[in-house]
């Protein structure tokens, strides 16, 4: 994950596309305009599961089991639906980059305290 945060760091800022930092008005506004990006592909993301669900229903009413039609949805969305993901970490980073958080720790000391907390929802397993 350091990887690939170096990497997007100097892609930005090669690509123009950082955040900027002249001074606050300009830093709200790119701020504002990255996470408005940021959740235009979040809303892409929702537009491939989508698309898989009915792709299954689709083969599900020409008699192929709703597990195994799932599996052919998801075979076919897969692309897509990396590039999607793509986009959005392509975002996300951009923040943490723009904060100066380290995206690895982070990520790792938020599902500690996930896996500690005392509220946590049950899960039934079949």
């Amino acid at each position: 994950m350091k990887d690939i945060q170096i990497f997007s760091k100097q892609y930005q800022k090669e690509m123009g596309w950082e955040i900027s930092e002249e001074n606050f008005e300009k830093s709200r506004a790119s701020l504002l305009n990255n996470y408005m990006l940021l959740t235009t592909e979040v809303a892409e993301v929702a537009e491939e599961l989508r698309k898989a669900f009915n792709i299954t229903a689709s083969f599900a009413k020409e008699g192929i089991p709703e597990e195994k039609a799932f599996e052919l949805a998801k075979e076919q969305i897969k692309e897509d639906l990396g590039k999607e993901l793509a986009d959005c970490l392509a975002y996300m980073l951009k923040f943490y980059n723009f904060f100066g958080i380290d995206a690895e720790d982070s990520f790792y000391a938020k599902m500690e305290e996930v896996r500690n907390r005392k509220n946590k929802d049950i899960v039934k397993t079949k």
